[in-house]
């Protein structure tokens, strides 16, 4: 089940709220200039496929999610638990960072962790298969993949510049709860 946790950046032990309720979690991320949303699939995929196979299976939600959000280019991140360089991989996207684009996330299967650093809060989104979370520009974030992967994500953004992710130096990653934990 997807949720949001709200930290306060100086209590990192302990969320000040958990959200389930799909409608608390769009008014809640929507406060801060955040999209969530669903976007129901019935086509399967499975976490480790080829970004061609991800593609090819995806297509329709690509370019409807791409038209709906002006995106211009795409990423796929498709892993499981047998990929060779998962630890590697899950090290680079938990350090806290920026994109100079827009950024929406559509998960196709599995699940991640993706938590958005804004003023003095953290919110942790806890995103499943169809889920989707539109990120503005400059949105301080890090994403969990968990020891374990299982997850097919594909990230799309509205500049190819805008894919770059730009570190921002803090450590704070490491003193909130990760996905395993």
């Amino acid at each position: 089940m997807s949720s949001l946790s709200v930290y306060h950046v100086s209590s990192p032990e302990l969320p000040n709220k958990v959200l389930t309720h799909f409608e608390d979690i769009v008014s809640t991320l929507a406060e801060q200039g955040v999209r969530y949303d669903r976007l129901q699939t019935t086509t399967p995929i499975r976490p480790g496929a080829s970004e061609d196979e991800v593609v090819q299976a995806c297509r329709e939600s690509i370019d409807r999610l791409m038209s709906e959000h002006g995106s211009v280019c795409i990423e796929v991140v498709s892993v499981n638990s047998e990929h060779p360089q998962k630890a590697e991989l899950r090290a680079g996207f938990m350090n806290e960072h920026r994109h100079g684009a827009d950024e929406v996330r559509f998960f196709a299967a599995g699940r991640g962790l993706l938590a958005l650093h804004i003023g003095d809060y953290l919110y942790a989104v806890l995103c499943e298969r169809n889920d989707v979370v539109s990120v503005p520009a400059g949105t301080a974030q890090w994403f969990d993949m968990g020891e374990h992967p299982h997850l097919v994500a594909i990230r799309m953004y509205s500049s190819t510049q805008g894919m770059v992710a730009n570190p921002t130096g803090a450590d704070i990653a490491s003193h909130f709860p990760g996905l395993d934990d």
